[in-house]
């Protein structure tokens, strides 16, 4: 495929999608739900703020949500009681499905969130982003309502250079730049076209969502998009330009850690697409250093990018849905 044709039709500017009443009568004129899932872990400062404005603009002013849930990994500040007095739905991710072994992870409480929510269509948005706004959700799912063939749709944040005023350096993260990039440029060339592919912020099919497995840490948005893309084709994506996000910058160390994560995702992942077969078994555990009293000392990490199953395969999930069904063909 064509990158430039790509980038040119399927890279979007939220402001296209200002007009809330043309867009909120085409989600209704398909019959399509839509859900959004905020994941916490300590997020007290900003997650009200983020409900008070989504439950006001989207769900009041413009019903273009249907509900709105916050999933818990289990923060030990008042997130939840925070959450729920601003009128989200809030759930710890250690009560869905709690039959299964318990783990914690970002990518946990996403996939928890497929079984909970019931949209037709899944709004990802983190709890810690300062400077919120409704085109946070509606420049996401503007795209998958407008065209069928979209399936998933990224954010992203700094303007594409033709969005901007004269030429400046245009993407990703620390972890995007030095790490994603490289490993996509070398192996997933078309993928280089995602600006941001570790953004925190998307809206995904649940068709999508149901049929992929689920790394519970930092290695779901890369598993995403490589799983995503090998299905169905670059064509299925589409990115948004949000203009600008403001959120916490985490230290280095703590980027070592996500990096470590999201490698084992991506070794696992081209190793069972046949990319390169044969790899060796893999460390599991980081090594960083840290000074103390002029002694460098070691500090070690045991961090394992586990993976959950696609939510379709789960057989709670699959009777859950068809009870859903019957009770829509009963008009309950």
């Amino acid at each position: 495929m064509n990158l430039d044709n790509w980038l040119s039709t399927n890279t979007f500017h939220h402001s296209q999608f200002r007009d809330l009443r043309a867009l909120v009568d085409a989600k209704e004129r398909q019959g399509v739900t839509i859900s959004l899932c905020i994941p916490t872990l300590n997020e007290e400062r900003t997650i009200g703020k983020e409900v008070v404005i989504f439950k006001s603009e989207l769900m009041h002013r413009y019903p273009l949500i249907d509900e709105i849930a916050v999933i818990d990994s289990g923060s030990t500040d008042r997130t939840r009681e925070v959450a729920s007095s601003f009128g989200a739905e809030v759930f710890l991710a250690a009560d869905i499905l709690p039959h299964l072994d318990q783990k914690r992870g970002k990518g946990e409480n996403l996939w928890k969130a497929i079984y909970q929510l019931n949209g037709d269509i899944i709004v990802y948005i983190d709890a810690d982003i300062k400077n919120i706004h409704p085109r946070f959700v509606y420049g996401l799912v503007a795209p998958l309502i407008s065209r069928s063939e979209i399936m998933y749709t990224k954010a992203f944040y700094d303007r594409p250079l033709a969005f901007s005023q004269g030429v400046r350096p245009s993407g990703g993260g620390r972890v995007t730049e030095i790490l994603i990039r490289p490993l996509f440029s070398l192996f997933f060339p078309e993928l280089t076209a995602i600006i941001q592919p570790l953004s925190g912020e998307y809206a995904v099919r649940r068709e999508v969502l149901e049929s992929i497995p689920f790394p519970i840490g930092y290695g779901v948005e890369t598993s995403h998009l490589i799983d995503v893309y090998q299905r169905w084709g670059l064509r299925a994506f589409a990115q948004t330009d949000l203009d600008q996000r403001v959120h916490r910058n985490q230290e280095t160390r703590s980027l070592g850690k996500m990096s470590f994560g999201i490698l084992q995702t991506f070794l696992s992942r081209i190793q069972s697409l046949g990319v390169v077969p044969d790899l060796p078994a893999l460390s599991t555990t980081l090594r960083q250093f840290q000074v103390h009293d002029q002694v460098f000392e070691t500090v070690e990490f045991k961090i394992v990018e586990e993976e959950r199953p696609p939510m379709n395969t789960v057989p709670e999930y699959r009777e859950k849905r068809k009870a859903l069904a019957r009770a829509m063909e009963n008009g309950e």
